[in-house]
């Protein structure tokens, strides 16, 4: 069968597609991607062969404020709109284009893509190619959970109902000027409209199946998949497309003689240091602690200068699989990769972040047990201390933990995907 791959490029949407392109890849399929110059590096690592952007432009975390400057001042409910106009929906008409114009070189089977890929929609509607999607549930919400990207938990009196009501008006005001520009994408290929408050699940209803990445331990109780979703587990990145350079673990981290504290800001929010490895490594000098800050490459040295000590591993990049072995507590501004990896191996978090629709999973994790959400995008070096000290002090944060890496490990990731791609091709057949 011939597959395409595609994400948008952003390492939390590209990475879990990467273990399934593998594993099917192996299975004999002929597995290709359409991926963007940044991205296409990653497709060789795997050893795929992968179709270039043509009309369309990789716009990623890297150049997003390069291209977009005037995204760094905003906030709120001006940010989701901006980012779903801007990295979402700006380049949904060239994405179709360019996976049109593929399918005449290479007549691929199925779209197998990340779910934010809203070209998808066109695809499976006017080229009528079967759609396979991976998602969160965060951006797949219910009717009875709290509306997505403000960090919102779930409502227990009428009252706060209410205020899930007024928020959900002004997502859909908030993402009017988005909706209205995806909305004329589709007119122009005949297809219908989707709804002014459809962002951002509405796009995945033409997919066949939804795989959820996680389990419903991650999840507020009591949440119900659309009819077309599923959770399948932990979809872990290929070993081949993890960065080359990460650097080998020292023994003050594989000993086991002190506990270990982990810090990262992810992949795209990471030009400012300052607003969680800088104060982590603040105040947890002196300890006991060793620390362990992971920086993407981002101001590796200026760290070192500033934190340096026993105490501080400061590098670009880890294998956090092997990392995770041996840590105590993720300090995490919320990124899903990151955040799964950690609870895959039964690490507690403390959360501190906002953006990028960070405040829903980290409401999550604090209103499930298994971290302590500080509701910051910039906390201070003392509530990030106590945070750890609370969650290190307190076992029900590691039990918890450890209960959701169970559940997590319950599942078998590509053998649903197996059978759901049968299903597929028998009904095509």
């Amino acid at each position: 069968m011939k597959i395409l791959f595609a994400s948008l490029p952003a390492d939390g949407h590209f990475n879990p597609l990467t273990g399934i392109a593998s594993h099917l890849d192996e299975q004999g399929h002929d597995v290709r991607w359409y991926a963007g110059p940044e991205y296409a590096t990653k497709v060789d690592r795997l050893g795929m062969a992968h179709f270039p952007y043509r009309e369309a432009t990789e716009v990623t975390g890297t150049n997003l404020n390069d291209l977009f400057p005037e995204r760094a001042g905003l906030k709120g409910p001006k940010q989701i709109s901006f980012d779903l106009e801007k990295f979402f929906v700006s380049q949904v008409g060239a994405h179709f284009a360019d996976m049109a114009a593929i399918r005449d070189e290479f007549a691929y089977d199925i779209l197998f893509c990340d779910g934010a890929v809203y070209a998808a929609h066109l695809v499976a509607e006017v080229l009528d190619v079967p759609v396979l999607a991976v998602a969160l549930a965060s951006i797949m919400p219910d009717d009875e959970g709290p509306p997505p990207f403000f960090g919102l938990r779930p409502a227990r009196t009428p009252v706060g109902r209410i205020g899930h009501r007024v928020v959900r008006h002004l997502l859909a005001r908030t993402t009017k000027a988005g909706t209205v520009r995806y909305n004329e994408v589709l007119a122009e290929h005949g297809v219908a409209p989707i709804p002014l408050d459809g962002f951002p699940h509405a796009p995945l209803a033409s997919a066949r199946r939804v795989f959820l990445n996680g389990s419903p331990g991650l999840e507020f109780p009591g949440y119900r998949p659309l009819p077309n979703a599923e959770f399948v587990g932990a979809l872990a990145p290929a070993r081949r497309v993890l960065a080359s350079d990460s650097t080998q673990l020292p023994p003050r981290v594989t000993d086991g003689g002190r506990k270990v504290v982990v810090v990262s800001q992810g992949t795209v929010d990471n030009s400012d240091p300052g607003k969680l490895i800088g104060p982590t490594l603040a105040a947890l000098a002196g300890s006991g602690h060793v620390v362990v800050a992971t920086t993407g490459g981002v101001r590796t040295r200026e760290l070192r200068d500033r934190y340096g000590s026993d105490d501080a591993v400061i590098e670009d990049f880890f294998d956090f699989d092997a990392l995770f072995r041996h840590a105590d507590v993720f300090v995490t501004s919320g990124g899903f990769g990151s955040t799964l990896a950690a609870v895959g191996h039964g690490v507690p978090l403390v959360c501190a972040g906002k953006r990028e629709g960070k405040s829903d999973l980290n409401a999550r994790a604090g209103y499930n047990g298994y971290g302590i959400d500080l509701r910051t995008e910039h906390p201070k070096p003392a509530a990030v201390r106590a945070a750890v000290e609370k969650v290190l002090a307190d076992p029900s944060y590691p039990r918890r933990a450890a209960a959701l890496q169970v559940e997590l490990e319950s599942y078998d990731p590509m053998g649903r995907i197996d059978a759901v791609l049968a299903g597929v091709v028998a009904a095509a057949r």
